[in-house]
């Protein structure tokens, strides 16, 4: 590990103060992927910026059709939440297979999809329930948040400070997990929100996507048949000592399948 300077914030405004002053400044979440890459010195910073003491960052609100997930809470009070269960259970089923305990507990939702690793979890849900990430000073739809193999349409000195996830009818969220990481080698969220379908993908590519073959087959009928003969095309799909493009193509289809069962109760 370099040497770098440590920091920590009290308030968002102190934490955004500090990111402003060197362009060689990150924030610290969870710490669950900084951590281990300055560790192992793939990357360098300045300074670290700790959010862990910003209550302000903290908890789950339900306002109406609306479930709002503050940037600082943990995996673990995510797939515990009573009013997440009970709005939108796929979230929950999500962060519940996210690592181990000691990653559920130290994990959060906005370091995840800050870091936007390409198998994580969470990018999906933002894509797949239409999803408005929030920053100090604007909103950004979860369509136009992520950008690229560990990219986001944030700006250097730009802090998530919550999530707003609209309560679908229907929702599921199925992985082929990594025996090892828990890291999805292929996740798929569907969802259904009256006449709209959305399903996104993780793992599978560099960056979270939608597949909208899938989605206009279940806007037509939502039910896993509705899926039965679609062929995916595996070109700019990852492949890897874990799998290759062409089986990632086909676990898409299969786990859509499965999703939307999930979704109807099954």
């Amino acid at each position: 590990m370099y040497e770098f300077d440590y920091h920590r914030a009290g308030t968002s405004k102190e934490a955004q103060d500090f990111l402003g002053k060197s362009s060689d400044a990150k924030a610290l979440a969870g710490g669950m992927s900084i951590v281990p890459t300055l560790k192992l010195r793939l990357a360098r910073v300045s300074d670290l910026i700790d959010l862990g003491g910003i209550g302000e960052l903290k908890g789950i609100s339900v306002d109406g059709k609306t479930v709002t997930i503050s940037a600082m809470t943990i995996h673990e009070d995510v797939a515990e939440s009573g009013d997440i269960k009970k709005l939108i259970p796929a979230l929950s089923v999500l962060a519940g297979g996210i690592g181990d305990p000691q990653v559920r507990h130290r994990g959060t939702i906005g370091g995840s999809i800050c870091h936007n690793d390409p198998a994580a979890d969470y990018p999906s849900a933002v894509l797949g329930l239409g999803a408005t990430v929030h920053t100090a000073t604007r909103e950004i739809a979860g369509d136009d948040f992520f950008t690229g193999l560990f990219e986001t349409a944030l700006e250097e000195s730009e802090i998530v400070t919550k999530v707003s996830f609209p309560v679908p009818d229907k929702a599921g969220y199925i992985k082929f997990p990594n025996p090892a990481s828990r890291f999805a080698i292929v996740g798929v969220f569907v969802s259904k929100t009256g006449g709209t379908v959305r399903c996104a993908v993780t793992g599978a590519g560099s960056c979270v996507f939608r597949v909208k073959q899938i989605e206009d087959a279940l806007a037509a009928n939502y039910a896993p048949e509705a899926i039965e003969g679609i062929a995916l095309s595996a070109d700019d799909l990852n492949s890897d000592i874990h799998g290759s493009a062409e089986y990632r193509a086909h676990l898409i289809p299969v786990l859509a399948k499965r999703a939307v069962i999930q979704s109807q109760g099954g």
